[in-house]
């Protein structure tokens, strides 16, 4: 597909599948008219870049559907003054994504391979306010807190482990994928003082777990 069909892919996306689930923010509408999703996309689904789907990453993970990340950035509510933390870096679109709306993002990607690849589409469009690490955030990454806003992108069928809202700062938001499929469940945590904080049930989803999330204990014979 030529360069031009994937900058009106782009602009459609936009228009037809994030504009349609109610995503108006600009500031984030705008960073997805920029940034070219084709580019991290693997190469055997690159025509589809911009279907509302979700595409296979290899080790069990997805890069997830355009409109499911535009829901999921913009109830980070982002600022540009933000430090942010990102649980599962894949294929470091949605750090490319945010690192236009706020002021530092901290990745964690346990795959390796990922973080490479990543490193290397995010290198090429010169992002440069991002620390890209490898390591096991599952249950936290407090290293660099506390942070404004967390993103994990993967389910945890326990909730989240109380390290991450513990490495909220007041006012931070913690968005996450709770539950186990097929019907899991988006919440925003918000923290209003050290000790208060509040959550909020936004849409069902179904997305593949984080890999080393807790998992509920089997009944055995």
């Amino acid at each position: 597909m030529p360069q031009a069909s994937f900058d009106v892919a782009r602009q459609n996306m936009v228009a037809q599948q994030i504009r349609t689930c109610e995503v108006l923010d600009e500031r984030l509408l705008a960073r997805l008219r920029e940034v070219p999703r084709e580019e991290f996309v693997p190469a055997a689904y690159r025509a589809m870049a911009f279907a509302d789907m979700s595409i296979p990453l290899g080790r069990g993970q997805v890069m997830f559907s355009p409109m499911l990340e535009a829901r999921l950035i913009d109830n980070l509510v982002l600022s540009a003054s933000d430090r942010v933390l990102e649980v599962g870096t894949g294929t470091g679109y949605l750090t490319a994504v945010m690192a236009g709306l706020a002021h530092t993002i901290y990745s964690v990607e346990i795959v390796p391979e990922f973080k490479l690849r990543a490193a290397s589409h995010l290198s090429a469009l010169y992002v440069n306010n991002i620390n890209l690490e490898v390591g096991d955030a599952a249950r936290g990454w407090p290293r660099h807190g506390l942070y404004d806003a967390i993103l994990v992108s993967g389910a945890l069928p326990l909730g989240p482990d109380p390290a991450f809202r513990e490495s909220l700062t007041v006012g931070g938001r913690l968005v996450v994928i709770v539950g186990a499929a097929p019907a899991m469940e988006v919440r925003v945590i918000t923290r209003h003082e050290t000790d208060r904080y509040s959550e909020r049930s936004l849409f069902e989803t179904d997305v593949p777990v984080l890999i080393n999330a807790p998992q509920p204990d089997r009944f055995r014979f």
